[in-house]
């Protein structure tokens, strides 16, 4: 699995022949170079929530590639809105698990809200939040957490899917700080591997992930902190 991140919560995930971008928000503060690059030969696009920081460049990525678009109903419906074709779309919501080929998505819960902000103060109700949990036949099920706070029914969520790859938001205020995001990860998980992301991009964020790294130490799981546009394997 080869994992880049670009920023805020936008991923790009490759296992075998899916290239899978994840809330693809990659024209950000944090990433210069456009979303041609990031966008390259993808397969999927795979959104967690509304939030204009989410869908990000969702729309041309999709015109131009043609791949696959995994969301809840009504964010699909609206990107068909934007011109997507009608055929890339896969909708899903809470519980329910799509094939992807070559991979399934379960949508589960998220504590927060999802709308598109529009011109002059418009809101466009986008459904509701979800994390996403990615299961691969020959690799480990990675779960994207969205953006989200604490909740105990992240038992549930390990207990029914077992991921071992956790990306968690820490930026706090919008989502857990890093702090309460590592309690999540030790009280209710058993990852192997955890990226912190949703930190930095904007002023209003934690700047730097180090809550989170520090509320980490000792607990055996392996925390990667990739520098923007850096590809790792995992």
């Amino acid at each position: 699995m080869k994992i880049t991140w670009y920023g805020q919560s936008a991923f790009r995930v490759e296992v075998g022949n899916a290239k899978i971008l994840i809330d693809p928000f990659i024209q950000n503060p944090l990433w210069t170079k456009g979303w041609e690059g990031p966008a390259e030969g993808a397969t999927h696009v795979l959104l967690t929530h509304g939030h204009n920081d989410h869908i990000g460049d969702s729309a041309a990525i999709l015109k131009k590639t043609g791949a696959m678009l995994v969301a809840n109903f009504e964010i699909c419906m609206y990107l068909v809105g934007q011109g997507v074709s009608g055929n890339q779309i896969n909708p899903g919501n809470h519980g329910g698990t799509v094939d992807c080929g070559g991979f399934t998505t379960t949508f589960v819960n998220a504590l927060h809200s999802s709308s598109y902000a529009g011109e002059g103060g418009t809101n466009t109700y986008l459904g509701n939040p979800a994390g996403l949990v990615l299961h691969f036949p020959n690799d480990r099920t990675l779960y994207h957490m969205g953006d989200t706070d604490i909740f105990s029914d992240m038992a549930l969520i390990n207990e029914l899917h077992e991921p071992k790859i956790g990306i968690v938001p820490v930026g706090d205020r919008f989502t857990m700080g890093g702090a309460v995001a590592a309690l999540a990860c030790r009280r209710f998980f058993d990852f192997e591997t955890v990226i912190p992301c949703h930190y930095a991009t904007f002023p209003l964020l934690d700047q730097t992930p180090e809550k989170f790294v520090a509320g980490m130490g000792g607990s055996g799981v392996e925390v990667l902190v990739p520098a923007v546009g850096e590809t790792f394997e995992i």
